[in-house]
């Protein structure tokens, strides 16, 4: 299987031009709006010991095929990937995210509004009703974490930026009436959202920063309040050299891996399709970064912190 395409992306599999159930990725990049390659990546050799993708959006239809999430995790567990959690951004992905978690036992929910679709749900007078069902799902037992949520700038200009804050306080007060751990999503916020957490009356379980995407000086501010910094394909872009400087500044502790697929596929298959299968691809650059190394040991030993750190921040994976 290394250096292929998996079968179940493969357009012979059989699924080519099936409606897809949830969102479609658009084709064009976020940036440039050139047309992207849809193709999935081949993929890369298996990790020696398993990890867990800490954050998937199996529900977005990307690249040629339709891949059912047991197909995914059946594909990135042959590689090394025992599990994933999939994470909602809205009532139906979190629901999709539970109902997925309920009938395969290698996946966990994490249910949420994200932040940018927060104060466009209140102007729309709906945000109230939405996170009542938010807080429903959040009562089942597949459901891990509350997330994502949190402070976007990027997207979301000063009209909304009081309403973010607002849901950003009450899903935090959701995950720790729950127990439950928190995933982060803080785009072009990084003092506001450090703010927001040092001032909330309680803060959940564990707190994690999906996709990390501050520099060594946040990365240090996670290490003083015990805060998980989860890395995914950015930090193997050619440009990101704040990010693989924040990985070596981060306890070992702390860290946590992911893809968030379909987006931000790592290098050098940006813009392409991305899966849980090619979280090894990220992982061997995660290792070379923490310890100048991707040989067997040292891609071991980092595996084997980061499936205990996952372990450590969402409860054992059974």
């Amino acid at each position: 299987m290394p250096g292929e395409t998996p079968a179940a992306y493969l357009p012979s599999a059989g699924t080519a031009a099936q409606p897809a159930e949830g969102p479609v990725r658009s084709q064009n990049e976020e940036k440039s709006k050139k047309k992207r390659r849809l193709e999935y990546p081949p993929a890369p050799e298996p990790l020696p010991v398993p990890v867990i993708d800490n954050h998937a959006h199996l529900d977005f239809r990307d690249g040629q095929v339709k891949v059912s999430v047991a197909e995914h995790l059946d594909t990135a567990e042959a590689l090394g990937v025992a599990g994933a959690v999939l994470v909602g951004y809205d009532v139906a992905s979190s629901e999709f995210a539970v109902s997925a978690a309920q009938s395969e036992p290698r996946a966990k929910a994490a249910v949420a509004l994200h932040p940018n679709d927060a104060p466009r749900l209140n102007e729309q007078g709906d945000y109230e009703a939405g996170f009542a069902r938010i807080t429903e799902l959040a009562a089942q037992p597949q459901v891990v974490a509350v997330g994502e949520t949190g402070l976007d700038y990027f997207r979301t200009g000063d009209w909304g930026r009081d309403f973010q804050r607002r849901s950003f306080y009450d899903h935090i007060a959701l995950a720790a009436e729950r127990g439950l751990a928190m995933q982060i999503h803080d785009r072009d916020a990084h003092a506001d959202v450090v703010q927001v957490l040092q001032d909330a009356p309680q803060l959940p379980r564990s707190v994690v920063f999906h996709c990390f995407s501050g520099d060594a000086e946040l990365a240090r501010i996670c290490n003083a309040n015990g805060w998980y910094m989860s890395f995914a394909g950015t930090v193997t872009f050619k440009n990101s050299e704040h990010l693989r400087q924040a990985l070596a500044a981060a306890d070992p502790q702390l860290i946590l891996v992911e893809t968030d697929s379909p987006f931000l596929t790592p290098h050098p298959y940006r813009g392409q399709p991305n899966a849980p299968y090619l979280i090894p691809q990220t992982m061997r650059l995660m290792a070379e970064v923490r310890s100048g190394s991707n040989n067997g040991a040292e891609l071991a030993r980092l595996c084997q912190q980061v499936m205990l750190n996952t372990t450590q921040a969402y409860g054992e994976w059974t």
